[in-house]
């Protein structure tokens, strides 16, 4: 790399302080050169030492075949010439840890010069080295792309930072599905559950070991992967038993009035109304176990018997209430009912680990509600907010306790209110400290917003498109997001292929690592779905199918209130017998004093008449008692003719019939 130079001219003291200066960068120059190939050499040496280590252990050898280590005192040569204490000495890169898997056997040297073309030189490619090198365990990303795969530069992201959460973003067809079951199948084999959301039902390939081709086998050669075919222990869940797995189920009132305002849809008003239909529920211990309850909390306060307590909510109106009503027939009606009930999963048991330790991988398949985007979405969020509530803070722990992977993200922020938002934030800044990482998988990160981006320590970007003027401007706004680099991020972004990603994450230290172009590891499980029968048979035998495969219906505030409303019924139909009765008493009292009056008159006439007959019948007594007995033989007597005439047989009729009741009343 040296030069002829020019005799210095010492009457010229410009070119005298030029030729210097022109020395001291060569030094520098040579002097990076050789901690560069003093750096390739101690990875060289790494790899040729776990080789033998290996060797020793019995274990077969894995090289590729691709190359073989360059000698280390080829590459370290160069540094005895290199110049003294006078000029400056790059640092030196540090060799790859022993529990990283960085320099795996089969991993060929980097050259020891970028190829033509390649968008970073060496000191950049030896900064990539140096970032990506961590002391505590860590996970495999991929290996370097710099023109070619650079297999000596791992990118990697350590164990202890997942809990810092990330994004992985990245058109269709990119590659982010690989990229989530190659992260989820490392963290379970060190012993972190994971949590998933299976879309389309392809990452259920996890529970079944890969399939090896030739074409597989050349590409993880050729970063440095010693791919072999392995299963992960896997745990299949379905919202509220639509699909084959274990049902995941929770009440309304654990749901709660903000999550639940999500998915129906409502404006500020309804929302804080729905609010205040909940806190007269447990006001009143009504339990709301699903919907049918809050469906019959709302009917009972828009009836006529619960409009004065509707009164003592304040700000709930009768209009307001009847909207959420409605909505919520039809969100029921549309089959969402089934996700609310009991028993209530308790999200613990997605925090578990297999007897020989490896995390658990819990798949919640969700294609039989793949047109229920909202409640999907608004469900996993409510997962995560009661993994919040119940677990203890852990601070910065050496793994995380779990790993949430947000599948589709862009579902979760779609229409959603200011309150909402500020939840997702608080919950997604919060769990850290409770050793649960979040990763949000979505197209682009336009869809999460920037208030949730700012809590992401780690970026998987995939491809992106810029077909139109508003990809364009996604894509310049992607680019201004990520820390300088040595890439022309905005037309690098287009060109990666399918299965590698611009990364950088958080390092040990909190900081993030240098911007890698990345060739990304393959899963070691399956990449296309398992069979349909293998998932049956797997969720027949889990343990958790008998604790929640059958619903429970128990009494809750439908069956309170229906209950209460019978009650009100039959205390309503009594009150209603009792006036009945009470008015046909006073009826019958009121015709019965009409007969008694009739009856007094009655007698009263009979006893006047019967009086009037016998002042006839002394009168005519009187008048005849000086008549002979001869007329009076021959001639009917006074008291014959009163009796025989025609008013007295009518008088003696009517005091007869009253006398006996046979007379009209």
């Amino acid at each position: 790399m040296t030069s002829p130079e020019s005799e210095p001219t010492a009457s010229d003291p410009a070119v005298a302080a030029a030729e210097a200066e022109l020395a001291r960068l060569r030094a520098e120059a040579e002097a990076a050169e050789a901690q560069l190939k003093a750096a390739q050499a101690k990875a060289a040496l790494a790899a040729a030492e776990a080789e033998a280590a290996k060797a020793r252990a019995g274990s077969p050898s894995t090289s590729s075949g691709t190359g073989t280590p360059a000698p280390a005192p080829a590459a370290s040569a160069p540094a005895a010439s290199a110049p003294a204490a006078s000029a400056p000495v790059a640092e030196p890169v540090e060799a790859p840890v022993a529990d990283a898997p960085v320099a795996a056997a089969s991993t060929p040297p980097a050259p020891s010069e970028p190829v033509e073309g390649a968008p970073l030189d060496a000191a950049e490619v030896a900064a990539v080295v140096k970032g990506y090198t961590f002391e505590a365990s860590t996970l495999d990303l991929g290996a370097l792309v710099n023109g070619e795969p650079v297999a000596e530069a791992q990118i990697r992201i350590p164990l202890g930072m997942m809990n810092r959460h990330g994004l992985v973003a990245g058109a269709t067809g990119t590659g982010k599905t690989r990229t989530l079951q190659g992260l989820a199948e490392q963290l379970a084999a060190k012993g972190v559950p994971v949590f998933a959301a299976d879309i389309k039902g392809d990452l259920s390939g996890v529970a079944t070991p890969g399939e090896s081709n030739e074409k597989l086998l050349a590409r993880t050669r050729a970063i440095g992967q010693d791919w072999k075919p392995e299963a992960s222990v896997t745990e299949y869940f379905a919202l509220g038993g639509v699909g084959k797995g274990v049902p995941v189920r929770a009440t309304v009132s654990g749901f709660g009035p903000l999550l639940l305002s999500k998915v129906l849809g409502l404006n500020a008003t309804q929302e804080s109304s729905l609010g205040l239909v909940f806190h007269y529920a447990d006001a009143n211990g009504l339990a709301l176990v699903d919907l049918s309850d809050l469906r019959a909390v709302l009917t009972h306060l828009t009836s006529d018997e619960g409009k004065a307590e509707l009164k003592e909510l304040g700000g709930l109106s009768a209009a307001t209430a009847g909207v959420i009503l409605r909505e919520l027939i039809t969100f029921a009606d549309a089959g969402a009912d089934v996700f609310f009930g009991e028993p209530e999963f308790a999200v613990t048991d997605f925090l578990r680990t297999a007897p020989d330790g490896r995390g658990f991988i819990s798949l919640l398949e969700v294609p039989g509600v793949i047109d229920k985007p909202a409640l999907f979405s608004t469900f996993l969020m409510y997962l995560l907010a009661e993994l919040f509530e119940i677990l203890p803070e852990v601070g910065d722990a050496d793994k995380p306790k779990l790993v949430f992977f947000f599948d589709e993200a862009h579902l979760l922020f779609k229409d959603a209110s200011k309150d909402f938002l500020a939840a997702i934030t608080q919950t997604v800044r919060l769990i850290r400290s409770k050793g649960v990482g979040v990763f949000f998988v979505t197209q682009t990160p336009k869809d999460v917003p920037s208030d949730v981006l700012a809590q992401l320590g780690s970026r998987v970007q995939h491809a992106l498109r810029a077909f139109t003027p508003d990809d364009a401007k996604a894509l310049r706004a992607t680019v201004g997001t990520y820390p300088k680099s040595g890439y022309d991020l905005e037309r690098v972004l287009q060109e990666l292929g399918t299965g590698e990603a611009i990364v950088t994450v958080m390092s040990e230290k909190g900081a993030p690592t240098p911007v890698a172009w990345t060739r990304l590891r393959a899963p070691q499980g399956l990449m296309s779905p398992t069979p349909d029968p293998a998932i049956e048979a797997a969720v027949k035998a889990s343990p958790l199918l008998a604790k929640y495969g059958t619903a429970i219906d128990r009494e809750s505030a439908r069956e309170i209130l229906a209950a209460k409303m019978k009650a009100a019924d039959d205390a309503a139909a009594a009150e209603d017998a009792a006036l009945a009765k009470a008015k046909a008493d006073a009826e019958y009292a009121k015709q019965k004093a009409a007969i008694d009056k009739q009856q007094a008159a009655a007698d009263k006439a009979s006893a006047a008449a019967e009086k009037r007959a016998q002042q006839e019948y002394e009168r005519l007594l009187k008048k005849t008692a000086g008549t002979t007995r001869t007329s009076r033989s021959s001639q009917k007597s006074p008291i014959e003719q009163i009796l025989n005439s025609k008013s007295t047989q009518t008088i003696l009729g009517g005091v007869i019939r009253g006398i006996f009741g046979t007379g009209k009343r």
